[in-house]
């Protein structure tokens, strides 16, 4: 199916899991004041996907692990790493968690995935840039998933 791009709020999306643009798990989620996306999901998530999230411990650059989706209506949430430890974003974190996120959606047996625009937030990257990216990375992988690329817009 092709890439959607759409303009709203991540958590609306009718899909089977979301995709939160997260950290490389070093610090603990209770010591974070999470923002943006990840302080959205949290906010209407709860606790349970942080708690789950917390025992992977560090996670790679631009890798990404699964969890529950707390009181949200999605099957799930693939966290990816998609900033370094100086917070910011580049090409090669944004493309891994495209990857990373894609291959376990389908491992998962899902038929429809949403993202933010990865590294476009507190990442520090130009969102049209980010964006670019992922249409191209979501391209070269030739995915049969419903794609939905989110640009946030507040309601």
């Amino acid at each position: 199916m092709p890439t959607q791009i759409v303009q709203g709020d991540l958590l609306q999306q009718e899909v089977d899991v979301i995709v939160n643009a997260w950290n490389r798990n070093i610090i603990p989620w209770w010591l974070l004041l999470p923002q943006g996306v990840s302080g959205a999901i949290k906010s209407k998530a709860g606790y349970a996907p942080f708690r789950e999230l917390a025992t992977f411990g560090p996670i790679p650059l631009g890798h990404a692990v699964f969890t529950t989706a707390g009181k949200l209506p999605f099957r799930g949430i693939i966290h990816v790493a998609g900033i370094n430890m100086l917070w910011r974003a580049s090409e090669f974190s944004i493309r891994q968690s495209v990857q990373n996120a894609i291959r376990i959606a389908k491992e998962k047996q899902f038929q429809s995935i949403a993202f933010p625009i990865l590294g476009s937030g507190s990442g520090g990257f130009r969102q049209d840039k980010a964006l670019s990216i992922m249409e191209d990375e979501l391209q070269s992988l030739a995915t049969s998933l419903d794609v939905t690329l989110v640009e946030y817009q507040k309601n």
